[in-house]
């Protein structure tokens, strides 16, 4: 054969190996606390905690310096902060024009949104943890303070439905983030989800019969709501289900379907 046609041979390319899936949950983690605002946001939830414990100490009565009481006072800003960050973290690739990059590094959409959420609910989980821990030195430090005796009313089953319960609000602002994809119409709908839709809900259960038993099947928000009181019958799991599948799976479908189909500018 002629060296001319051994030139003209085409050669096999070498197929290049997919990213793994460790370093694009790796990347989609750093990318949460390199900016600026990506920080700011994850250290407002060390001092949201801190803020609130102080808030306990300083304003709560005596009888009520509880290791319950600084848990519930936490639990407040981590349901609105946690949020938050899982609607940033997925877009941020539309409104800060990073997807067009990300997508083309990782062409599978469904990779990069995955690990996405398992970056947004370890976060979560992690912060819940920490936010526990300056719980407990609260505890210590009040009664240290005000003389009065130790109270450690929350079981590991409490912690943990609390957890779960955040978790969940978590993930309905990623559901939003997915379903929106722009920063600020997602943090709107989730403020409307989370502050104006359980009011209407509960004055119509209160006015009407027919959806007060219909209320635990249908709003999500109540049914998620009985994870805080630390015990969970089966009645109430069946409706934090079906709940849960109206309010979260069925958008959340939705809006992978979306972001498979829709173009990345």
């Amino acid at each position: 054969m002629s060296a001319l046609a051994v030139e003209n041979v085409p050669q096999a390319r070498a197929v290049p190996r997919s990213v793994p899936m460790t370093r694009v949950v790796s990347v989609e983690l750093r990318k949460m606390f390199d900016t600026r605002s990506g920080f700011w946001l994850m250290a407002s939830i060390v001092i949201a905690s801190l803020l609130a414990t102080g808030a306990v100490i300083a304003f709560a009565p005596d009888s009520e310096l509880t290791y319950s009481t600084f848990a519930a006072a936490i639990g407040f800003p981590m349901a609105v902060i946690l949020p938050m960050i899982a609607i940033l973290s997925v877009t941020s690739e539309w409104s800060q024009r990073s997807g067009l990059t990300t997508f083309t590094l990782v062409p599978h959409r469904g990779r990069v949104i995955g690990a996405k959420l398992v970056c947004a609910v370890s976060v979560g989980v992690v912060s819940m943890l920490v936010a526990f821990g300056v719980g407990a030195l609260g505890n210590l430090l009040g009664t240290a303070v005000t003389g009065t005796p130790r109270v450690w009313d929350a079981s590991l089953t409490d912690l943990a439905y609390i957890v779960l319960g955040n978790v969940l609000g978590l993930l309905i602002g990623f559901m939003l983030g997915v379903l929106v994809r722009n920063s600020s119409g997602a943090i709107v709908a989730y403020f409307v989800y989370s502050l104006v839709l359980p009011p209407l809900t509960g004055l119509l259960a209160a006015t009407q019969g027919w959806f007060r038993d219909l209320q635990p099947w249908v709003d999500f928000s109540f049914a998620q709501g009985a994870l805080f009181n630390g015990s969970m019958t089966g009645t109430e799991w069946a409706h934090l289900a079906v709940a849960g599948t109206v309010w979260l799976l069925a958008p959340l479908t939705a809006g992978l379907v979306l972001v498979m189909r829709s173009e990345v500018k």
